[in-house]
């Protein structure tokens, strides 16, 4: 399939998932059957999720882990209560659609100062912030 890899990188893990009917009354499901769900068009009708939601829960997901990663680096503990809220915005313009991005992150317990370097620091190393540098305007908001 045309993949490239980058010199001394090291495959980790392969997602893999099979999508029928986009946006509008599709599904998707994992090959492992972990995840299995219906899809709607944002802001709809319909049960389903959208691929917006799915964006922000996975980029959460991963900034946390970044954090929590970059904590042990520096010897930093996490709060308990660490939390990230991302917003992920659909938006329609000249050129077509296009995202944009907020993570409101949420270090209670942490002083200014060192909450800033770990969200700074995670936001390097998380790879869906890598993913979109460049290509989608990001906000981290320290709440």
């Amino acid at each position: 399939m045309g993949e490239t890899m980058i010199p001394g990188a090291k495959l980790l893990y392969t997602a893999r998932t099979h999508t029928t009917g986009g946006r509008e009354k599709g599904s998707s499901r994992s090959s492992d059957g972990r995840l299995d769900v219906k899809l709607s068009v944002p802001g709809g009708p319909g049960t389903g999720t959208n691929p917006e939601q799915l964006m922000a829960a996975g980029w959460s997901a991963c900034f946390e882990s970044a954090m929590a990663l970059e904590a042990r680096k520096a010897k930093i503990a996490l709060p308990p209560d660490l939390a990230v809220d991302a917003e992920i915005d659909l938006n329609l313009g000249v050129d077509g659609y296009f995202l944009r991005a907020r993570l409101n992150i949420s270090l209670l317990g942490l002083d200014r100062a060192t909450a800033q370097k770990l969200v700074d620091a995670a936001h390097q190393t998380c790879p869906y912030s890598k993913a979109v540098r460049g290509n989608v305007d990001v906000v981290l908001n320290l709440v």
